[in-house]
């Protein structure tokens, strides 16, 4: 009799393990989807925020660089309301960017008028022109996505310590800036199929790769940008330059 009882309990514990791993598979999965499911809907809301704060139209740098803030936030500290955190930010990067994003919008203007003129003339002036001016127009997508990625990492800093960070991160290493221009290229073709996945994920998508580029250039620590110590690294260059020779060295500026 202890031996008939012994077995059902036995293949009793066996079925409760059974089914424990099953429920741990299940929730791993459902763990993983969400997750998933976390990198398209979070992106795509940060998206809504950043058409919206672009609505003004010279405030698209200050709502790309409040974007990146509430994407770096969400990222590091899981706070999932980058909708409302870009919104919330917007106001500190717009008193910071307002000039310079006035002037990169006249900029992209002229540029984009100019293409359209000169693609209507025959020539190689006018070939060598137009190719210029696609080149300047390509070269501002890293630049001011890499500013925008700056400035979420440095908020607190200045819009012109953001734009020299900016030249730094996007073209010091050639591949960040390719990749950068890539994924500005490639992430509105790819969402292309999606309902408005192109105009809520074209700029969030490059961005998040932006910061995750960022993420690994300050561990390595090649780039000084990202933290925002360009000029204290440089001062402290300056001091260690006056020790060693006796007398100050300018700085460079």
């Amino acid at each position: 009799m202890a031996g008939l009882s012994a077995a059902p309990s036995a293949t009793g514990r066996g079925t409760a393990r059974r089914r424990s791993e099953v429920a741990a598979a299940q929730g791993g999965w459902a763990a993983t989807t969400l997750r998933v499911l976390e990198f398209v809907a979070y992106p795509a809301l940060a998206g809504c925020a950043l058409l919206l704060l672009s609505l003004g139209v010279v405030t698209w740098l200050a709502a790309l660089a409040a974007t990146a803030h509430a994407l770096q936030q969400w990222r590091t500290d899981g706070r999932a309301r980058p909708f409302v955190g870009a919104l919330a930010m917007f106001g500190h990067y717009w008193r910071r960017l307002w000039r310079h994003s006035i002037l990169s919008t006249v900029a992209a203007a002229l540029l984009a008028a100019n293409i359209v003129f000169l693609a209507t003339r025959s020539g190689a002036y006018a070939a060598a022109l137009l190719a210029l001016q696609i080149g300047l127009i390509l070269a501002l997508v890293p630049y001011h996505l890499a500013l925008a990625v700056t400035a979420a990492g440095d908020p607190d800093g200045e819009a012109g310590r953001w734009g020299r960070a900016a030249l730094l991160f996007a073209f010091a290493a050639p591949r960040r800036g390719l990749a950068l221009l890539a994924a500005a290229v490639a992430v509105p073709l790819v969402t292309a199929p999606l309902a408005f996945g192109p105009l809520l994920l074209g700029a969030t998508l490059p961005l998040l790769l932006g910061l995750r580029l960022a993420d690994s250039t300050r561990r390595r620590g090649t780039v000084t940008a990202w933290v925002g110590t360009t000029g204290d690294r440089s001062d402290a260059a300056a001091a260690r330059a006056t020790e060693r020779n006796g007398r100050p060295r300018e700085r460079v500026r």
